[in-house]
């Protein structure tokens, strides 16, 4: 009961933040702010198209791009009806993504998801016939409702982009992105993401209820047509492909580099936290900071690309003292604001700033 009112509260926060005076930024943290001046100017296109369906989300919308472009995946850990699915196919109708959903059960086997080998009389053999994991954009819908052993079919595509069926390693074509979603205020009839799992998502993200505003403009919006169906592609895949080939070349400095290291080490060492950032959550820190400042129109990774991406990155990894699985979010959250004002910000960079 009181993760179900801590979620409602954070909820009822989130639908008045508009309303109140400007909120003074915890000094462990940086505003999470992208105007259209500071942003890539390809990507200025992307966002807006997205924006005419989603209203009042583009902090969620520029990292789910920056995912993207990271080549990583994302979990949208949020109530029912706040608009994760639309998001899903508002994304792949602006980047012209070929869509895939899955409806997660708890009867849903995995060569439900990667596909099976049938046999063909007319070729005397088996042919692969692929799943729904062979798509651009895989909507993985209520992943925590299915069994542990249909979960675990998407560790690997999620790793390395390809699947295995009967020995033979069939490859992903990029740009390919899991979306998957749960329901964080329902366990009953669900099967916990395992750590495993949890560590293949480069963000984890919530999309929260609309201002009085919002929801004011979502309503005119869907009076008479959704937008949805009015969504045209403003980016083509050879492009996109295009400006993700480009993310690894954003530089990291070595000063940054030892900035991420360390924050990782703190959170290894915290009183509070039983099992810290693993070397693939540093490595995946420093792929969505590289893609943040590309996202945001930088050739290199500056200290607040890092922190601004931090909980988001690393708070469903870590594992805190205790076992209380439904407060582990927010206290992680908490946790690493703490790590942060720990860790200093490297002199040279300070003094830049």
């Amino acid at each position: 009961m009181l993760y179900h009112e801590e979620t409602r509260s954070n909820h009822r926060v989130n639908a008045q933040r508009k309303e109140q005076s400007p909120v003074k930024q915890s000094p462990g943290r940086v505003a999470d702010v992208s105007s259209k001046d500071t942003l890539h100017p390809e990507l200025v296109a992307v966002i807006e198209n997205i924006e005419r369906v989603i209203v009042g989300k583009r902090a969620v919308i520029v990292k789910l791009i920056c995912a993207l472009l990271a080549q990583g995946h994302v979990l949208l850990d949020d109530v029912p009806g706040v608009g994760k699915t639309t998001l899903a196919k508002a994304l792949a109708g602006t980047l012209d993504l070929h869509y895939a959903r899955i409806q997660f059960t708890p009867d849903l086997l995995p060569t439900d998801v990667t596909g099976v080998s049938i046999y063909n009389p007319a070729q005397g053999g088996f042919v692969f016939q692929p799943g729904p994991v062979f798509s651009n954009l895989l909507l993985a819908d209520e992943i925590n409702r299915t069994s542990p052993r249909t979960q675990s079919a998407l560790l690997e595509v999620m790793e390395e982009n390809q699947v295995t069926v009967d020995g033979v390693a069939h490859i992903l074509t990029p740009p390919f992105m899991v979306l998957a979603t749960q329901n964080p205020i329902e366990y009953e009839g669900t099967f916990p993401l395992p750590e495993s799992q949890l560590d293949r998502f480069l963000f984890r993200l919530t999309l929260g209820y609309p201002t009085l505003e919002e929801e004011t403009a979502m309503l005119e919006r869907v009076a008479r047509v959704h937008p949805l169906r009015q969504l045209s592609p403003v980016l083509s895949q050879e492009q996109l492909v295009a400006l993700m080939e480009q993310v690894p070349a954003v530089h990291v400095s070595l000063s940054m580099r030892q900035y991420i290291a360390q924050i990782a080490i703190k959170t290894r060492e915290h009183p509070r936290v039983y099992l810290g950032m693993s070397p693939r959550a540093t490595i995946a820190l420093q792929r969505a900071s590289q893609a943040w400042a590309f996202v945001h129109g930088r050739d290199f990774v500056i200290p607040d690309d890092i922190r601004v991406l931090l909980t988001e990155v690393v708070a469903h990894r870590i594992i805190i003292k205790g076992g209380n699985r439904r407060q582990q979010i927010s206290v992680a959250h908490d946790i690493l604001l703490d790590v942060l004002q720990q860790v200093s910000i490297p002199d040279h960079e300070r003094r830049e700033r």
